[in-house]
């Protein structure tokens, strides 16, 4: 078993799907069906062995803040709070202070003027992937297909730019949102709250991109376009279509805009030649 889990397909793949799926089925009567991304991905990091909170590297705050996305949008979700103008905004404000603290060590060692415009734009980028992830959540099909092609892109991406951690954490909530996806499909026909899938999707997927951008070498073009991948599933779809049908739509215009934004990453890596 144990040789089993160090197989990092079984780390960022089957595990965290598996894990997510039966989340999904078994919280849903609870309303916390949307805890299953955040489960999947926790039971990955605990695979892959960065759990622990010393040091407190800048991959470490990711699986805190990651972690604690799933956790406000579990309240929401319990709370039926409706995810208005104001919502949206102490999010946007939230996570845009998230994405300065995983960064800080990183930015305390650059010139001023660079470490302001970086510190600036990694907060633009999650404050904006809150805004705009989180209307998804009265659409459980758009935030399982929209969360799985952020995630998706963003570990894609983090592999490109070339740290092989951030790509397994960013294709194991992939995994865990596909899982997701998969029983929002299979139970279509029951409202499920989902503001915990939305969240924990877009600070999972921002982080791990700005991870790749500010302690590797991922471009900024491609974090750019990767935000968005929220708007892309929000997209029309005929309105006849079944489940299975808007699942693969929505999942098809996410995917196109992510894989923009893995497309550009391998350009970068090129030097655009």
């Amino acid at each position: 078993m144990s040789d089993w889990l160090h197989d990092p397909y079984v780390q960022s793949g089957a595990l965290p799907f598996a894990v997510a799926l039966v989340v999904a089925v078994l919280l849903r009567p609870l309303r916390l069906a949307g805890l299953a991304a955040g489960a999947g991905f926790v039971a990955a990091v605990a695979a892959i062995g960065n759990f622990g909170l010393q040091p407190l590297s800048a991959s470490r705050k990711l699986v805190v803040l990651i972690v604690a996305a799933a956790l406000v949008g579990a309240v929401l979700d319990l709370l039926r709070a409706k995810t208005g103008t104001r919502l949206r905004a102490m999010l946007a404000v939230a996570f845009g202070a998230a994405a300065v603290w995983m960064a800080w060590t990183v930015l305390a060692q650059k010139p001023a003027p660079v470490a302001l415009g970086t510190g600036v734009g990694a907060a633009a980028l999650l404050a904006w992937l809150a805004a705009a992830a989180l209307p998804l959540a009265a659409d459980p099909i758009r935030a399982g297909a929209g969360g799985l092609a952020l995630a998706f892109g963003a570990g894609a991406a983090a592999m490109l730019g070339g740290s092989a951690l951030l790509a397994q954490y960013g294709i194991a909530l992939a995994a865990a949102c596909g899982a997701f996806l998969l029983a929002a499909v299979l139970f279509a026909g029951r409202a499920t709250p989902c503001a915990a899938l939305a969240l924990t999707a877009a600070a999972g997927g921002g982080l791990v991109a700005l991870g790749a951008a500010t302690l590797a070498h991922l471009a900024w073009p491609a974090l750019a376009l990767l935000a968005l991948v929220p708007l892309a599933a929000r997209l029309p779809v005929p309105g006849g279509a079944n489940a299975w049908a808007r699942a693969a739509l929505v999942t098809l215009y996410a995917g196109a805009v992510a894989g923009a934004a893995i497309a550009a990453a391998w350009w970068s890596g090129r030097g655009g030649a």
